[in-house]
Order: C-alpha cells, then sequence, then structure tokens
C-alpha cells in the first residue's frame, strides 16, 4: 500500500499571499521544500493538480518537482490541450485524468469515461507514446471501470468522496459500491487506487475495500501540518495506513 501525498494546498497557501510575486525570496511556503518533507517522512509519490485557472500549483512548480523529486511525480489534469502539452513536456511517472470545473472548490466527482470516450482517447494514446502511466478518477461504476480498460488506462483511482460524506447506512452503501468497483477493476488487469476526501479516521473503513494499490491523500494531511507540521502528519497517515485491518 502506497501513499501520493496531494500538495495542491500548500501551494493555495502560499498563492494567498504571493500569486503575482513569486519570485521573492520570501515567498513562502516553498513547493520543493513541502515535496522534500513528505518523501523524508515516507510518502512514495507526490500529486499535484495544474488546473486550468492555476488556482494553485503553477506551470513553474511541475517543471520544479519533476527535477527534485526523489519518488515519483503523479500530475492531475483535466483533459485538456493546453494542459496535456505540458504534461508532454515534463513527462511525470503518472498522469492522473480529472474532470474539472471552475466553479468547484476542489474536484468534485468522477470523470466520465464512458461518456467522454472519443475525448479521451487521443489524450491517453499521447500520454501512452510519450511513455507515461495513465490513471482516470472515476466513480466507483462499473461502466466507468470498462471505459478506463477499453480505454488502455493502467489504473483507475476511485472516488471515495460520497463516501467520505455519507454517514450511517448511506456509507456502508458507498463502501459497498466502492468495494465491487475495486474487485471489477483488479479482475480487469487495472490498478487500484483511490482519493478524495480520506482522513486519519475514515481510512480504517477505506481499507476494507480490496485490492488497493496506493491512496492519494491531501486535505487531510495538509490540515493536520497545520498542528504538527508536515512531516510527522505524513508519518502519522503511514502509522494509519499500517495499522488498519486489509481484507
Amino acid at each position: 500500500m502506497k501513499l501520493g501525498v496531494n500538495i495542491d494546498h500548500v501551494a493555495t497557501l502560499r498563492q494567498a499571499r504571493y500569486s503575482d510575486s513569486l519570485d521573492l525570496p520570501q515567498a513562502e511556503p516553498d513547493i520543493l521544500a513541502a515535496a522534500a518533507a513528505c518523501e523524508r517522512a515516507g510518502a512514495h509519490g507526490i500529486t499535484i493538480h495544474l488546473r486550468a485557472d492555476r488556482r494553485h500549483i503553477q506551470d513553474r512548480d511541475v517543471f520544479a518537482l519533476r527535477e527534485a523529486l526523489t519518488t515519483k511525480l503523479n500530475l492531475e489534469m483535466g483533459n485538456s490541450a493546453e494542459i496535456l502539452a505540458i504534461a508532454l513536456r515534463v513527462r511525470p511517472e503518472e498522469v492522473c485524468l480529472v474532470p474539472e470545473n471552475r466553479q468547484e472548490i476542489t474536484t468534485e466527482g468522477g470523470l466520465d469515461a464512458a461518456g467522454q470516450f472519443p475525448l479521451l482517447q487521443p489524450t491517453l494514446e499521447q500520454l501512452h507514446a510519450a511513455g507515461i502511466r495513465v490513471s482516470l478518477f472515476i466513480e466507483p461504476a462499473l461502466e466507468q471501470i470498462d471505459a478506463a480498460r477499453r480505454l488502455g488506462a493502467e489504473m483507475v483511482e476511485l472516488h471515495t468522496g460520497a463516501f467520505a460524506n455519507a454517514q450511517g447506512q448511506a456509507a456502508a452503501d458507498e463502501l459497498q459500491r466502492l468495494k465491487v468497483a475495486a474487485e471489477h477493476a483488479a479482475g480487469l488487469g487495472l490498478q487500484v487506487n483511490a482519493g478524495h476526501g480520506i482522513n486519519y479516521v475514515n481510512i480504517r473503513e477505506v481499507l476494507t475495500v480490496p485490492h488497493l494499490a496506493e491512496l492519494n491523500i491531501g486535505h487531510s494531511i495538509v490540515s493536520r501540518a497545520v498542528f504538527t507540521g508536515l512531516g510527522p502528519a505524513v508519518a502519522d497517515m503511514l502509522t494509519a495506513m499500517s495499522a488498519a485491518p486489509r481484507p
């Protein structure tokens, strides 16, 4: 079980003060220092989302992280020609294609791989030609998993947001959907990842989902880091992952 730490919100904090003056030596927090702290604490990779509106991660961050990381870079991106061109220049180890809505606070819902199949296919072909592994951030729905397999994606990242936001029987139902989806994806030979809304409490239930290879977690870790520091927050999540029961 691997942990990818999403550091978008480290950049969110920086942009709140220094969006027009990133070259100033006092522009902080330093995104490279944040990534290094995560790696030293045991993170297996760094995840960032280069959004079309550049609300947090900037182009320069992507290129700088690609050079600095000692683990791997997982670049989240919408299906945009502009962002695809950057991805093909940067060549991260992995790209995760996500839906993107400029009005949302963060990515909400999964990519409609089935409905957008013709639009996604050339993007995956170009990423694969560049030697980049591709994941699709999708709802735990069988038709979406089937579409991901037909598109040739190596991985799916199951959207855990509905589970994270539910309570009682609704949460149990969403957890069961995740389990069924994971079994189906693994049966098709896809690597199964998960992300969105995972925290230090609900991770025990998330890890009852079979076949999970990697979790991508950001907000909860950065939130804890406000009180403990980033390294300890990452270490705490890794401890929670190792302590939770697995199917």
